[in-house]
């Protein structure tokens, strides 16, 4: 879907432009953080001056001269900036799904260049829409990887992206089922089944073994008769996402237990608009998925959630994936 209006100063109009909800532009360097090096500001946001009553009889009347809140630069890897943001009213992105005022982020080149694209995608059915958005051309290399962070930034906040300032992509927010739930605790394989036949009463081990530095690597499949199964890996890693950095290794730890749906039909989990069907599983086992990571937050494994953009998630954000749903459980 091809989108033109002007919601960034025309210098900026034909970038990859993020539109979020107001309220989520200062998490922003943390979310770039997740997925790039060395972020940081090249130019901090100016704040707005508010006008002012000048003080003494001479100045009666007179107001300071007021100044504008002005765009920043934020560092993007390692070629590319994010410019911003810049505020728009609610009436201007409510066709993109906003129901709000938002902030426009314009995402570029920082040396001003164009970056070089590739030839036309192989197939243009993909979660996130990107072959159809640069059906002529698909970007590579650090641009791919900032379009595909900004998609991923408005799936987490329920925003779009504006491909080259015109080609809408709008992630469904409740198409994040995935989840990693970090801690300095391992927890076997017994006491996770345990957990996961609570949910899913004919959950079994589908594999199990002893990793190489003598901790425990399984997975447990929990398979329902319609919507697809639970799947929980759990194992030691020797290095943790990006998004980690930033706390400290007793907070984390070095345990990724993950859970991930596997629908009965994978294919549709790479499809842009997927059935109908797919949908209503897809809402099941997404509140099954959060369920299952509060149960084990909260009883075996106190640690940190990542959500399948590898964005760090609290979990009252899990909790109201469960909202609406009823009972969350499996009919076997």
């Amino acid at each position: 879907m091809a989108y033109v209006q002007a919601l960034v100063p025309a210098e900026h109009a034909s970038k990859h432009l993020l539109v979020v909800p107001r309220e989520a532009s200062a998490s922003l360097p943390d979310l770039a953080a997740a997925w790039f090096a060395d972020v940081g500001w090249l130019r901090e946001p100016a704040p707005a001056s508010r006008p002012r009553r000048m003080a003494g009889a001479r100045f009666r009347g007179l107001q300071a001269a007021t100044r504008d809140a002005g765009p920043g630069r934020l560092r993007v890897g390692d070629e590319h900036g994010a410019d911003g943001p810049f505020p728009v009213p609610a009436e201007q992105v409510a066709h993109l799904g906003l129901t709000g005022p938002a902030h426009v982020w314009a995402l570029g080149r920082a040396d001003g260049m164009v970056d070089v694209r590739a030839g036309r995608p192989a197939a243009y059915d993909d979660r996130d829409g990107i072959a159809r958005a640069f059906a002529s051309a698909l970007p590579v290399g650090e641009e791919l990887l900032v379009v595909r962070w900004a998609v991923a930034v408005a799936r987490r906040f329920g925003g779009a992206v504006l491909a080259d300032g015109r080609q809408a992509l709008r992630p469904d927010p409740s198409g994040a089922v995935d989840l990693t739930l970090f801690s300095a605790h391992p927890v076997s394989a017994r006491d996770m089944l345990a957990l996961l036949r609570s949910l899913v009463a004919t959950a079994q081990v589908e594999a199990e073994e002893t990793a190489p530095d003598g901790g425990a690597r399984y997975r447990l499949v929990g398979a329902t008769p319609y919507d697809g199964a639970l799947v929980v890996q759990s194992q030691r890693v020797e290095q943790v996402p990006r998004a980690l950095a930033a706390l400290g290794w007793r907070e984390h730890g070095p345990f990724a237990h993950q859970l991930a749906w596997r629908p009965h039909d994978p294919y549709e989990l790479q499809a842009e608009q997927p059935s109908g069907v797919h949908v209503i599983a897809r809402a099941r086992m997404r509140a099954m998925v959060a369920r299952m990571a509060l149960l084990l937050l909260h009883s075996r494994a106190p640690g940190v959630l990542l959500d399948d953009g590898g964005f760090v998630v609290s979990p009252a954000e899990i909790e109201r994936r469960t909202d609406g749903v009823g009972p969350v459980g499996a009919w076997v």
